[in-house]
């Protein structure tokens, strides 16, 4: 995701130096106009980015606050399992202790 970003971010602001720069060559304007609307270009442009950036800044934080909660629901269902699969563990060998004290006990005698 953010190396798609990165790439688009690229693009973005090759495109805009890229246009500027054909503007400026072809440009019917006096100089100060020119300069303003690479100016207002760049403003443009810089605004398209922090809408960008605040958009994938939002899905970011939504993905892992998500992924935290499905990280925790996790974590809390296998301890849970762990805890009835050790208390299983432990009757079944009581069982068996209590198997082996009575073989024990009949050999003691």
């Amino acid at each position: 995701m953010a190396n798609n970003s990165g790439n688009t971010i690229l693009a973005i602001l090759t495109g805009a130096a890229i246009g500027a720069g054909i503007g400026i060559l072809f440009a019917p304007d006096k100089g100060s106009k020119t300069r303003g609307k690479i100016k207002e270009g760049y403003k443009d442009a810089q605004k398209d980015l922090q809408k960008k950036y605040e958009t994938l800044s939002e899905e970011v934080k939504t993905k892992l606050s998500t992924t935290k909660v499905d990280l925790e629901g996790s974590y809390e269902d296998l301890v849970s399992n762990m805890s009835h699969k050790t208390e299983d563990v432990i009757i079944f060998l009581e069982n068996k202790l209590a198997e082996l004290k009575d073989k024990n006990a009949k050999f003691q005698r």
